[in-house]
C-alpha cells in the first residue's frame, strides 16, 4: 500500500480508538507499532523506539514538569488560596458578580504557582463553588467561572504544556513562558468583563454581600488582609518566573526554587507534615506518569507517521489550498479546535505540531509567535464537549444538583470569550511578541 494511504489510515485510527475509550497513550504507541510493521520496517521502527525513549528521558527541560508539578500540588494544601480568597471577597463583595471575578483573579494568581489546570481548578472551585452557590449565585455563570479561570493554569507560565511544547519545536521555553503572559492576562481580563457585564444587566445572576457582611469587618483590616495574603503567592511566582526573566536560572532551575518555595510556604501557613508530603508526591507521581506515558506514545507515533511521509502529504495539501497565508492559518487554528474536541492537548501537540510547524515556517510566519497562538488555542480543548475536561473537573467536586447541562451552558460564553482572545492574538501579534522582545 502506497505510504501516504498508511498515514491517512494512521491519522485516521487515533479517532477511532479515543472514541472507543482506548487510553491515548496506547493509541498513539500502539498505532505506531503496528503501522510500522505495515511499513515492513520492523528493525528499523524498533531501532526508533529506543532512540525516541531515550531522547525523552535525556532531555534536559523536562525534569521541570514533576517539579512544577510538585510545586502546585504543595500550594493546593498549604491554604494560601483559600485565606486569599476569603479576604478578596469582602473587597469585592460589594458589586454584583464580585464573588466571581475574585473567583477569576484567584485562578490566575494561582494558574502562575500550578502549572496545570486541575490542580487550579479543583483548589479554587472547592472554595468557590460552594460559596457562590450559597449566595444565589446563577449555577451556570458559577460553573463556567470556575472552568474557564481553571484553564488559565494551562496557558499562564509555569506551564507544563509550554515545558513540552519548548523541547518539541526547538524553542526557547523562557522565550515561550514570557509570550504566554500577556495572552493569558488578555483571556482573564476578557472572563472578568464578562462576568461584570453580564451581571450588571441580569443583578439576580450575580448578588452582592448584604451591607450587613460588608459592615462586619472594618475595609482598612480586610486590605490589610489581602495585602499580608498575597505575599506567598506573589513570592512564589517572582522565585520562579523572576528568576527565568532576569537570566539567573533556567526553567529546570527555577522549578527547583519554586518547589522549594511552595514548601516554604506551607510550612509558613502549618500546613506542612508528612501527610502533604506523601499527598503532593503521589499526586506529582501521577500526573508525571501520564505525561511521560503519551509523550513516549506520542514520539513513537509521529516518528512513524513522519516516516509514511505523512506530514509532508497534509502539508502539500495545507499549502495548496487556495486561501492566502491567512485564511491557511485559519484552518490550522480550526483544525485545532475540532482535534480539541476529541483528543487530549498532549496528544494534539504531538500529533499536529511536527505537521504544522513546517507550515507555519514556509508561510514565514513567526515561530514564536505561532507556537503561542497554539497555546491559546489548545486553552479551549478543556472546555469543547464532548471529552472536555475542565468539566469532568468541575463535575467531580459540585452536589449533585449541579448538572452537566449546568456547565455545558455556563461554558459557552466561556469557550467563545477564549475564540475571541485567539483572534485578537492573530489580528495583532504584539500581544504575544512584544514582551519577550523587550524582556529578551
Amino acid at each position: 500500500m502506497n505510504p501516504e494511504y498508511l498515514a491517512v489510515l494512521m491519522f485516521s485510527g487515533v479517532f477511532i480508538l479515543v472514541l472507543l475509550g482506548v487510553p491515548l497513550y496506547l493509541c498513539l504507541g500502539g498505532l505506531g507499532l503496528l503501522f510500522g510493521i505495515l511499513g515492513h520496517w520492523v528493525p528499523m521502527v524498533f531501532n526508533q523506539f529506543i532512540s525516541r525513549i531515550y531522547g525523552v528521558m535525556s532531555n534536559e527541560v523536562l525534569p521541570a514538569v514533576p517539579l512544577f508539578i510538585f510545586m502546585g500540588a504543595v500550594m493546593t494544601q498549604s491554604g494560601a488560596a483559600e485565606k486569599l480568597f476569603n479576604s478578596l471577597y469582602r473587597v469585592l463583595g460589594a458589586i454584583r458578580g464580585g464573588l466571581a471575578v475574585c473567583t477569576l483573579i484567584i485562578c490566575t494568581i494561582f494558574a502562575a504557582t500550578a502549572g496545570v489546570v486541575g490542580a487550579t481548578e479543583t483548589a479554587v472551585g472547592l472554595m468557590a463553588l460552594p460559596a457562590m452557590l450559597d449566595r444565589k449565585y446563577n449555577i451556570s455563570l458559577a460553573s463556567g467561572t470556575i472552568c474557564a479561570g481553571g484553564t488559565l493554569g494551562i496557558l499562564i507560565p509555569p506551564s507544563v504544556m509550554i515545558l513540552v511544547y519548548g523541547p518539541m519545536a526547538g524553542l526557547s521555553v523562557a522565550k515561550m513562558f514570557i509570550a504566554a503572559l500577556l495572552p493569558g492576562l488578555l483571556l482573564s481580563g476578557l472572563y472578568i468583563i464578562y462576568v461584570l457585564c453580564i451581571c450588571w444587566i441580569r443583578p439576580e445572576y450575580g448578588p452582592p454581600l448584604s451591607k450587613e457582611e460588608r459592615q462586619e469587618v472594618p475595609m482598612s483590616k480586610v486590605l490589610a488582609d489581602v495585602a499580608f495574603y498575597m505575599i506567598p503567592p506573589l513570592f512564589l511566582i517572582f522565585s520562579v518566573l523572576g528568576t527565568i526573566l532576569l537570566g539567573v536560572a533556567s526553567p529546570t532551575e527555577a522549578a527547583s526554587v519554586g518547589a522549594l518555595g511552595s514548601v516554604v510556604v506551607a510550612v509558613a501557613y502549618r500546613k506542612f507534615n508528612l501527610g502533604t508530603l506523601y499527598d503532593a508526591a503521589v499526586q506529582t507521581m501521577r500526573i508525571t506518569s501520564m505525561i511521560m506515558f503519551i509523550t513516549i506514545g506520542a514520539f513513537m507515533f509521529s516518528g512513524v507517521f513522519m516516516a509514511l511521509n505523512g506530514g509532508k502529504f497534509i502539508g502539500e495539501i495545507v499549502l495548496e489550498l487556495p486561501l492566502g497565508k491567512w485564511g491557511i492559518l485559519a484552518v490550522m487554528q480550526l483544525a485545532l479546535i475540532f482535534l480539541g474536541m476529541f483528543i487530549d492537548w498532549m496528544g494534539i501537540l504531538f500529533i499536529a505540531i511536527p505537521i504544522f510547524t513546517p507550515i507555519a515556517a514556509q508561510l514565514g510566519f513567526d515561530p514564536l509567535w505561532f507556537a503561542t497562538l497554539v497555546c491559546v488555542n489548545l486553552q479551549i480543548s478543556f472546555l469543547s464537549p464532548p471529552f472536555a475536561y475542565s468539566m469532568f473537573y468541575l463535575k467531580g467536586i459540585a452536589p449533585d444538583y449541579v448538572t452537566m447541562k449546568h456547565i455545558y451552558t455556563g461554558v459557552v460564553p466561556f469557550v467563545a470569550l477564549q475564540v475571541f482572545g485567539l483572534a485578537m492574538c492573530m489580528i495583532f501579534p504584539q500581544i504575544i511578541l512584544w514582551l519577550p522582545r523587550v524582556l529578551m
